[in-house]
């Protein structure tokens, strides 16, 4: 069935995020939904981890290449670059390369982790260079995917599963840092799934099946493609899909529904309530705002310091919290609202925000704060301490 992936739930996912670990993953498990995507007007990103330095060459006329890194990695960039257009894709992005690389570290290259065939499948291999995607600090490559998340504003990051697809350690590692890295930047997270049900997302590319062929075809040191069929050094030839599958993974704890899953009823009880709170906090600040108690034979203005710290915290705890204006500016409209009547002079005379410094720092001072709250981007966006820490994984990772 088509689903939310591209018709929107709840909203139409203009920018959509893919991550993979080497040249060819894109097109083959997700290259038709890619080329989809762009057809119908998506803003797709391909974050690519490694250049597949370690790969199995497969044509014959190709001697050398295996085995030499740096000379393979320069053609499966190039074939990349062949597959990146016959998808339509305009933004692709190498992980450590500026765009796709924590601002405040030098740019970097990740190179393939290698992997080899043990009785239980793929293995990781039994040395690993110091320069390697599975080699680095996990925190590190979930800070430069948060990166591009924070860059490009996807409504959506799609990776492997927790297993890779089938065991290859940079899948793995992908998965993690990926499904990490959304879930900090509070970004749906899907994987891709070749058995996905009609309870998941099942998308026709049979529209865009010829680009995804060529795409596949541009990888020609790692596939061979033979009419509606290809085959990689793996394995026997198997069609070219025209079904791509996915899940979304739900992070939330049992029990608990995502703030933006929550049906409207809840949502207009949410921003009712956030208007009384805020009309509350601004009768408070009101009555408090002028004292300013003796100290030291100083007059300290406690009252007017408090009180915007308070509707600070207000605002951008909401912000951060629902990950969007419209609750805090329901806050916010009831504060204003509320210091804004209360500073009309009664009809008995008594004024509540008299004109001294004191009142024209509530009046303006909370206006400042409620502008700077609705208007401020990035609310919400990845720290170094949240991104360190790396999750349970379930498995290793493909080439």
């Amino acid at each position: 069935m088509e689903s939310d992936l591209l018709a929107g739930e709840p909203f139409p996912l203009e920018r959509v995020l893919f991550v993979h670990a080497h040249p060819d993953d894109e097109s083959i498990t997700t290259g038709g939904t890619i080329a989809l995507l762009v057809e119908r007007g998506s803003q797709v990103t391909v974050v690519t981890c490694t250049r597949g330095e370690l790969g199995e060459v497969i044509p014959a006329d190709l001697p050398g290449l295996e085995g030499d890194g740096p000379r393979l990695a320069e053609v499966r960039t190039a074939e990349l670059a062949g597959a990146m257009t016959a998808l339509g894709v305009s933004d692709h992005r190498f992980l450590g390369e500026p765009g796709a690389r924590w601002v405040e570290r030098e740019p970097r290259r990740y190179t393939d982790s290698g992997m080899r065939w043990g009785s239980a499948g793929a293995e990781p291999a039994e040395s690993l260079a110091a320069d390697s995607f599975c080699a680095a600090d996990f925190g590190e490559v979930a800070a430069d995917l948060a990166t591009v998340i924070d860059a490009v504003k996807p409504g959506a990051v799609i990776s492997y599963d927790s297993n890779g697809g089938y065991g290859h350690p940079d899948h793995v590692r992908a998965h993690a840092a990926a499904r990490h890295a959304a879930e900090v930047m509070g970004v749906p997270f899907w994987i891709v799934d070749a058995d996905a049900t009609d309870s998941a997302l099942r998308v026709d590319v049979s529209t865009v099946l010829d680009r995804k062929t060529a795409a596949l075809g541009a990888h020609r040191t790692q596939i061979v493609v033979e009419g509606e069929r290809f085959s990689l050094s793996s394995g026997p030839s198997r069609a070219i899909e025209s079904v791509e599958g996915f899940t979304r993974l739900r992070t939330e704890a049992p029990g608990m529904v995502a703030w933006t899953d929550q049906g409207l009823s809840v949502k207009i009880f949410a921003w009712v309530i956030a208007a009384l709170v805020g009309a509350a906090l601004g009768g408070i600040t009101v009555v408090n705002h002028q004292f300013a108690p003796q100290i030291f034979g100083m007059t300290a203005p406690v009252g007017i310091v408090v009180s915007l710290l308070i509707i600070a915290s207000l605002l951008v705890g909401l912000r951060i919290v629902f990950s969007g204006r419209v609750v805090a500016g329901c806050a916010a409209a009831g504060l204003l609202l509320a210091v804004g009547v209360l500073s009309v002079r009664s009809t008995g005379g008594s004024v509540l925000v008299p004109a001294n410094a004191a009142g024209y720092a509530l009046t303006y001072g909370s206006l400042a704060i409620a502008g700077l709250a609705l208007a401020w981007p990035n609310f919400g966006t990845f720290s170094r301490d949240r991104l360190g820490s790396r999750p349970e994984s379930k498995g290793p990772n493909r080439q």
